[in-house]
């Protein structure tokens, strides 16, 4: 036995689930010029979410790219918002324009799945959103694109449907709870008396003997 062949045992750890998805939107080499030449790095945009209405988006900037995605990661999670769903779609429909970007949701029925593309897509999968319906109008910049449809849902409010369904399923809960908490009555299972039937003798019928034959003894005279 030597060192190295316990060295996996010691040191290999399992991963624990990641609690967001991640999705890297974009990475652009960014420069700027300063005294003397140019400095050359790297921004990378980011979206994270739970896929169950929590999602952001982070923007970082590295001489590495590595660093720059870790970095946009760490600005994603500060930037988390809780987006009202509706069932598996948004409660209403909602047009925004930001900067050079016009982007419009509509919700649909359950189905339709998420007519989307691009970075509007990865932004609405990672938020939990299934059935939608989108359009974006102007520009076709990821970035502007990815931040308009952040501000979109950001914007997204509950409406009284909503408030409704939530309050039947609670009520539907809490009487699921009640019946599983009483106890199990079990009710008393009822004998039934099998009625007996009188035994009916069957009267014995007497076989007549059968005679046996005399047997004749022959005497012989002398």
């Amino acid at each position: 036995m030597g060192y190295g062949s316990n060295r996996k045992g010691r040191f290999h750890k399992k991963r624990e689930p990641k609690e967001f998805s991640e999705e890297v939107i974009q990475i652009d080499r960014v420069t700027r010029v300063v005294k003397g030449g140019r400095k050359l790095r790297f921004r990378a945009t980011v979206a994270i979410g739970n896929k169950k209405g929590k999602v952001g988006v982070g923007i970082g900037k590295s001489h590495e790219v590595t660093g720059a995605i870790q970095k946009a990661i760490s600005k994603a999670k500060r930037n988390l918002i809780v987006v009202p769903l509706d069932g598996s779609t948004i409660p209403h429909d909602m047009k925004i324009k930001y900067k050079a970007s016009k982007i419009l949701l509509l919700p649909a029925g359950p189905g339709t799945g998420i007519i989307a593309g691009g970075p509007i897509r990865k932004v609405l999968e990672l938020a939990g959103i299934k059935d939608i319906l989108s359009k974006s109008f102007g520009t076709t910049n990821k970035l502007n694109n990815t931040k308009a449809t952040f501000e979109a849902l950001k914007q997204l409010r509950t409406t009284p449907g909503m408030l409704k369904k939530k309050v039947k399923e609670e009520a539907a809960a809490k009487a699921k709870k009640e019946q599983a908490k009483k106890p199990e009555t079990k009710k008393p299972e009822a004998k039934t008396t099998e009625a007996k039937k009188p035994e009916t003798k069957k009267p014995e019928t007497k076989k007549p003997e059968a005679k046996k034959p005399e047997e004749k003894v022959e005497t012989t005279k002398q």
